[in-house]
């Protein structure tokens, strides 16, 4: 990493989903001349949602696009400084503290706020990203409500049962598509699935694909691939729900703060301060339970207030 500092600044703020963009809000109104740095997904994961119905103030529903792009005017208007840019490197040995963007740019800060999210993990078929918004969605508690009384279908890890379970309440159908022969949950969580009328666990299954004209119709599986009796199947379902779990976006991070065991960044309990004096994590990146868009902005809200008062504390 380049030691030249080209900038320097008071307060960073590396992400632009709700928690990043409300930071900004907040640093912008108590005049910390907060630049955010968008990173590898502008608008972070809410852009790949198509309705949002569960975010206060909006009755109607808004998309997921239309606000970001209301949370970004917003911090604009209180003078943020938003630029596009990937943080590539950081050095948080000592204050001010060391942002590499895109590789060259080296700004130095006296307050860092990590809003990076987290990424949901797909299966890496093709066609996940040919339904995105169209029925394919990493996210039960946010898109679950548009499937009421239709049939759906939940792959992944460890979390699926639960996911299974949440979706049965609104959903006519559940498949709960297993490739080993056996659920990983706990027997608490597996007695639950099987004693939820209106899921359907397909052991050994594995999905090749899905398909559908104007959105998900149907999903291709295959029954003990590889096996001697292995067997194509086609189920008619109208959500693919992935329920592989997330990967914090907190790699760079990870030398100087405290994460998970998945890498979840961790703060003080009940505030978004790290081990790092003035440097806060926000959102998603330290959020394993909720990761909702109305959460991450209220951390970011609290972020940006730590940030201004660690600031005044040390007469910055």
């Amino acid at each position: 990493m380049s030691d030249s500092v080209n900038e320097k600044v008071r307060c960073l703020i590396i992400g632009s989903g709700p928690a990043g963009y409300t930071a900004a809000i907040y640093a912008s109104r108590a005049n910390l001349s907060p630049v955010l740095y968008e990173g590898i997904q502008p608008g972070g994961q809410l852009t790949t949602t198509t309705e949002v119905e569960n975010f206060p103030g909006y009755p109607d529903g808004i998309t997921g696009p239309e606000l970001m792009e209301d949370l970004k005017k917003q911090a604009v208007r209180f003078g943020a400084d938003i630029r596009f840019g990937i943080a590539t490197a950081a050095d948080l040995g000592e204050a001010p503290y060391k942002i590499t963007i895109d590789g060259e740019k080296v700004i130095e800060t006296e307050t860092l706020i990590i809003a990076t999210g987290a990424s949901a993990k797909y299966l890496g078929l093709p066609d996940e990203h040919k339904y995105a918004g169209m029925g394919v969605s990493a996210c039960a508690t946010c898109d679950g409500f548009f499937y009421r009384k239709k049939t759906v279908a939940v792959v992944g890890g460890g979390d699926t049962c639960e996911v299974a379970i949440y979706l049965a309440g609104l959903a006519k159908q559940v498949y709960l598509i297993v490739r080993k022969p056996y659920l990983r949950a706990s027997k608490v969580m597996q007695e639950r699935v099987f004693k939820t009328p209106n899921i359907t666990v397909l052991f050994e299954h594995n999905t090749l694909g899905l398909f559908g004209e104007n959105g998900v119709e149907g999903a291709h599986l295959v029954k003990r691939m590889g096996e001697p009796d292995e067997e194509k199947v086609d189920i008619a379902i109208d959500g693919f729900f992935l329920a592989i779990g997330h990967k914090p976006n907190s790699d760079i991070f990870k030398p100087w703060i405290d994460t998970d065991e998945i890498g979840y960044i961790e703060t003080v309990p009940g505030t978004p301060r790290t081990k790092v004096p003035g440097v806060f994590a926000a959102g998603d990146v330290a959020d394993p339970h909720y990761r909702q868009a109305i959460t991450a902005a209220g951390s970011g809200c609290k972020a940006a207030i730590e940030a201004e008062r660690y600031l005044s504390e040390i007469g910055k």
